[in-house]
């Protein structure tokens, strides 16, 4: 093991997914703890895209409420909202971008022209700020809005976690926390922003889920990472630039950590639909949570709880 891994030490990482993804992740989380396995007070939580929104839910609010929440929502009044549809880039604030399509369109020619990681990154963020600059002055403050409206508190938590995303103009991966004098409401939206560049004190974001898909490697030097991937750890990049869980994993057990993941069963895919921006899927998809949540808590009860070697 690592000299600096700590065996006692628990991290859980929660990638994107749109609104599909969001509310699978909360179900999963709830029946975990319903299964006796508490995965909320991890000594760090990795959120990115949709998974920061996750985050931050978990640790100010209690999981069975939210899954509750999700399963008494009014059904939504259109089929769809703004969210993630593909791995890597996954959040809602799409703005200007138009639709997922013609995003995924644009967002897949900048990749495939990409020599590397960092290119691509910078061509991703050029790309979000002249979308940001073409866009209605109201939809920052409408989008910051929205994302606030979905956090149970609007304060940093006390335990630790860390908030993906890119820095729009460098293309250097960027992490919020507590201590890094943005809100909470500011940080989420940031890492969602997969549309415009979203601006914090001058600076412009675009969706963690660029840096490095889950950003699991965010969690090296603890004993146990458990990785919830709505997207099943699949990947919209070339896998050698080692974008993917699977690297990921490969990189931390490296490190010492012993690592488990948690991805869509064929129930949680069918829940999600062709479309994971779907407001109306949410109950379905939580629900799917919750079932795979509550199946896996025996099998990770030992993990969780007990010592790393």
């Amino acid at each position: 093991m690592n000299a600096h891994t700590s065996s006692s030490s628990r991290a859980l990482v929660l990638h994107g997914g749109g609104s599909s993804g969001n509310a699978w992740e909360l179900g999963v989380v709830a029946g975990l703890l319903d299964g006796g396995v508490d995965v909320t007070r991890a000594d760090l939580i990795v959120g990115t895209s949709a998974g920061s929104t996750a985050a931050a839910q978990i640790t100010s609010a209690s999981p069975t409420d939210l899954l509750a929440a999700i399963l008494d929502a009014p059904p939504p009044q259109r089929p769809g909202a703004p969210g993630g549809g593909r791995p890597g880039g996954d959040g809602v604030a799409r703005g200007v971008a138009g639709s997922v399509s013609s995003q995924l369109e644009v967002t897949g020619r900048i990749i495939a022209e990409s020599s590397d990681a960092a290119e691509m990154r910078r061509g991703l963020g050029a790309w979000a700020i002249g979308l940001a600059d073409q866009a209605d002055p109201g939809r920052q403050h409408q989008w910051r809005a929205t994302v606030a409206s979905r956090l149970p508190r609007q304060e940093w938590p006390e335990q630790r976690i860390l908030l993906t995303a890119v820095d729009a103009r460098t293309g250097e991966g960027v992490t919020f926390d507590r201590d890094s004098g943005v809100e909470l409401a500011d940080a989420v939206a940031a890492s969602c922003s997969s549309g415009f560049a979203y601006a914090i004190d001058g600076e412009q974001y675009i969706d963690g889920g660029y840096r490095r898909n889950e950003n699991a490697d965010l969690a090296a030097g603890y004993g146990r990472v458990l990785v919830l991937s709505p997207f099943g750890g699949r990947t919209r990049h070339p896998l050698e630039w080692r974008m993917q869980l699977a690297a990921q994993v490969e990189e931390l057990r490296a490190g010492g950590s012993l690592v488990e993941t948690i991805m869509p069963d064929q129930a949680s895919l069918d829940a999600f639909g062709d479309s994971m921006m779907d407001l109306s899927r949410r109950p379905a998809s939580a629900r799917a949570g919750y079932d795979q949540g509550r199946a896996a808590a025996a099998g990770l009860s030992g993990f969780w709880g007990g010592a790393a070697g």
